[in-house]
């Protein structure tokens, strides 16, 4: 059995209106754009973790209001098996955004419509991008209380 590496993330949907927080960073050599998202941290919740990575790419704090969905994906170039909790929450108004990210990757912010996502085409990081915009925008929802921490 091979044993490819595993990966827990977390990302957020941020919407204002009709526009949506993204993040503009250099990942290999190349400009991407993704929701605010990343990787889970030992010791940290699902929840937890989301927060922070929008705090850290964003400089935004702001609280969850639901999950979206979780994703399953397999990255073809190196087989990374990916489970992504996508959470959301709304905003009156694009907010301004300070990143405060420690890798520096982040290259800026932006409020973009998902006519301009879309647009993006190959330079979204990945396809649990346009899903779960996708999935937003149909409705689908699960409550936080579903996510359950055992201590």
């Amino acid at each position: 059995m091979s044993h490819h590496p595993f990966a827990v993330t977390v990302a957020m949907i941020i919407r204002a209106g009709e526009r949506f927080l993204m993040v503009e960073e250099w990942q290999q050599d190349h400009i991407r754009f993704n929701q605010p998202a990343g990787h889970l941290e030992p010791g940290e919740t699902l929840q937890e973790g989301a927060q922070r990575e929008l705090l850290e790419e964003t400089g935004l704090a702001i609280s969850l209001e639901q999950g979206v969905a979780i994703y399953q994906f397999e990255a073809p170039d190196n087989g990374t098996h990916f489970v992504r909790f996508t959470f959301c929450a709304e905003v009156p108004e694009p907010l301004t955004t300070h990143p405060q990210d420690p890798d520096g990757d982040i290259i800026r912010c932006h409020w973009l419509t998902l006519k301009e996502i879309e647009a993006l085409g190959s330079q979204l990081r990945s396809p649990m991008i346009l899903a779960s915009f996708y999935d937003y925008l149909a409705g689908q929802r699960f409550a936080l209380d579903a996510l359950k921490l055992q201590n």
